[in-house]
């Protein structure tokens, strides 16, 4: 029996092209079954990508549903999924269209900051073995001792296995870890950590404050926009969903509920607090959230901006050991002649 595959995963430059395809088409008034016709005639999307949208509107699937094959991210696919509850497509691809926008100018300036070094620290690998390869049997026979330059030079190729293979596994590890512990408990956890929390409560401060934002600007109450939570394909949606539906029917209040789960600014829930003082919960969590985003990219434009001299200094580092591996066994022989 043949089993169907789905095409590769859309490179972000193409998710970032369909996407604003997808919204101008809305925009001009087609509907979902038009858009995959006009992309599979207009050839503006790869063959492969267009078949497996013409199958899932075959097969009844919805955008979000349909995204998904595509292996969009599940952010992508809550935010769409989401849209089909409140009704705004259209704002919601936008939205979506900006962020992937934004993680492109991130991913295509982090390539720049460190591609040189990276490419210094690939010559640097290559003289390294070179020398311990050819200087440091040329030192060996000449009779110098060896000193910690020429050692560390001599096992640095070892050790670079061993720490790549450590932090390997252990990155694997706790991925598998993390994909059986439920979302919310690994959210507490990051939000604890000293660094990474301010990035992960930016985020998901922005993410949840859009999302509730346009909710209940369509109308919706407090108990509507959890029930829709819990239905929403992301993990971390739908538990927090449960979560603050199980507080509030036990008497919880939402603004109180949101500040105790430890996972957002503080000022979502004074801005949830504000906005129901003042009936307008809607604008003022979709503005905040406008907010939210522009400080989780200035940060992480700010992180980015460590990365390349943090890797110059390894290689200046490895640079003065190598002139220490040949100059002090050179500084031995003189001191040994007088």
């Amino acid at each position: 029996m043949l089993v169907r595959r789905g095409p590769r995963k859309l490179k972000l430059e193409q998710q970032i092209k369909l996407i604003q395809l997808m919204n101008n088409l809305f925009t001009s008034g087609f509907h979902l079954g038009e858009i995959v016709d006009f992309l599979a005639r207009s050839k503006l999307t790869d063959a492969r990508f267009v078949n497996e949208m013409e199958f899932g509107l075959a097969a009844g699937k919805n955008l979000a549903d349909i995204l998904s094959g595509l292996r969009f991210s599940k952010q992508v696919v809550t935010q769409v999924a989401l849209a089909d509850s409140h009704g705004n497509l259209a704002q919601t691809l936008v939205l979506v269209e900006t962020n992937l926008r934004k993680l492109a100018q991130v991913k295509k300036k982090l390539i720049q900051v460190a591609s040189y070094p990276l490419l210094l620290l690939g010559f640097l690998v290559l003289i390294m073995l070179g020398l311990k390869n050819y200087l440091l049997p040329q030192i060996a026979m000449d009779g110098s001792g060896a000193n910690i330059a020429t050692i560390l030079i001599g096992n640095l190729p070892t050790i670079f296995l061993v720490i790549t293979s450590t932090c390997s596994c252990v990155a694997v590890g706790l991925w598998q870890f993390a994909k059986r512990q439920p979302a919310l408990v690994i959210a507490h956890k990051l939000a604890r950590l000293p660094f990474i929390s301010r990035f992960v409560r930016d985020y998901l401060s922005a993410y949840f404050a859009r999302e509730w934002g346009v909710l209940i600007s369509q109308g919706l109450d407090i108990r509507a926009v959890l029930d829709i939570m819990e239905a929403t394909p992301s993990r971390i949606f739908s538990e927090v969903g449960s979560k603050l539906s199980q507080k509030m029917s036990q008497g919880g209040e939402f603004a109180r509920e949101v500040s105790r789960l430890k996972l957002f600014k503080p000022e979502l829930s004074l801005m949830i607090e504000y906005g129901e003082l003042k009936s307008r919960l809607g604008t003022e969590l979709s503005v905040y959230s406008d907010e939210c985003w522009e400080q989780f990219f200035r940060r992480v434009d700010r992180a980015m901006a460590w990365v390349q001299p943090a890797i110059f200094l390894f290689v200046a580092l490895m640079i003065v050991l190598i002139y220490a591996a040949m100059l002090l066994p050179i500084y031995s022989n003189i001191n040994n002649n007088f």
